[in-house]
């Protein structure tokens, strides 16, 4: 098949194509007339490319199970390369959720303490004589 037929079956652009090419990911084949030829096995690797990079993947990080689809192995994951980029990516992500746990309990805590200051206000505002609630947005007072 032809590049347009790759990249539209491939849900990509011929663009993309051409990158994956200059980079190594997909091979170059010309027919006579010096047309990209393609065939299944190029589809089985952009389809393999496309799913590690829906999940997080840098394209780098795709050439392994690249390389071991390219190898013949049925699975782009049945390499010991490929599951060693596994690893690291778990490593990565295990280390984003636990920075993502510590922000979220900052952001919770300060909710919690806007909160307590908003009610302080309220409260001292029913109180008579007590300070009127402002708002803190334009220095406008409510």
């Amino acid at each position: 098949m032809r590049i347009g037929e790759l990249a539209a079956r491939a849900g990509t652009t011929t663009r993309a194509l051409r990158y994956y090419e200059s980079r190594g990911l997909l091979p170059a084949r010309r027919d006579g007339n010096g047309h990209r030829t393609y065939d299944e096995a190029d589809l089985r690797l952009l389809a393999q490319i496309r799913t590690l990079q829906d999940f997080g993947f840098e394209l780098e990080e795709t050439r392994p199970f690249v390389e071991c689809l390219r190898a013949g192995h049925p699975e782009g994951d049945s390499c010991p390369a490929s599951l060693q980029v596994y690893r690291r990516k778990l490593a990565e992500l295990d280390a984003l959720i636990g920075q993502l746990r510590s922000v979220r309990g900052t952001v919770a805590g300060q909710l919690a303490r806007a909160e307590e200051a908003r009610d302080a206000l309220a409260a001292d505002a029913l109180v008579p004589g007590g300070p009127e609630p402002g708002c803190e947005l334009g220095g406008q007072q409510r």
